[in-house]
């Protein structure tokens, strides 16, 4: 007996399936970001701001090199938005004590209040998506997800999905 599962499906190969996953990511990104863009608008902030407060959020005392290295975007962009969100008192810059030449971000109580804000929907739409889906759809949602990042980023994320833990049933 031919197992159907393992057996390649070259439908989803094919020109309007691709499209239609491009379409579905537009629309995905739409409604993943409309609510803390309205949230930024009200603060005079953007998109820009959001990123930046979220990785600086996701790796305290990041430096500034290291954040352009995810954002990619020129120094110049940077300094801009990391200007205004020091001056408002969502990030704190200092100097690193071991390399006087390098610039470690942290959020400050605010930035980590508005932080959680930015994210709560979007936690709460991927949870609601991943408890849809089940555990095997997360994982290769996010193989797709991987494989669509630059080979050169997809290191960051080998650890989360070699360790994603594997749902146990309940007895009974």
């Amino acid at each position: 007996m031919v197992d159907v599962k393992s057996m390649a499906n070259p439908l989803f190969l094919r020109e309007e399936e691709l499209r239609q996953g491009i379409e579905m990511l537009f629309f995905a990104y739409r409604d993943f970001t409309g609510e803390p863009d309205a949230i930024l608008g009200e603060l005079g902030l953007g998109r820009a701001h959001h990123r930046v407060i979220y990785f600086v959020g996701r790796n305290p005392e990041i430096t500034v090199t290291d954040l352009l290295k995810i954002l990619k975007i020129t120094k110049q962009s940077l300094s801009r938005v990391l200007s205004q969100l020091v001056n408002e008192g969502y990030i704190n810059q200092q100097t690193d004590q071991g390399d006087r030449r390098k610039k470690l971000l942290t959020l400050t109580e605010r930035g980590i209040d508005l932080e959680r804000k930015l994210t709560a929907n979007q936690r709460a739409r991927i949870a609601r998506a991943y408890r849809a889906a089940g555990a095997e759809a997360v994982q290769g949602f996010r193989e797709v997800l991987r494989g669509i990042i630059d080979p050169v980023d997809q290191e960051r994320f080998e650890i989360v999905n070699s360790s994603m833990p594997v749902p146990r049933r309940r007895k009974g």
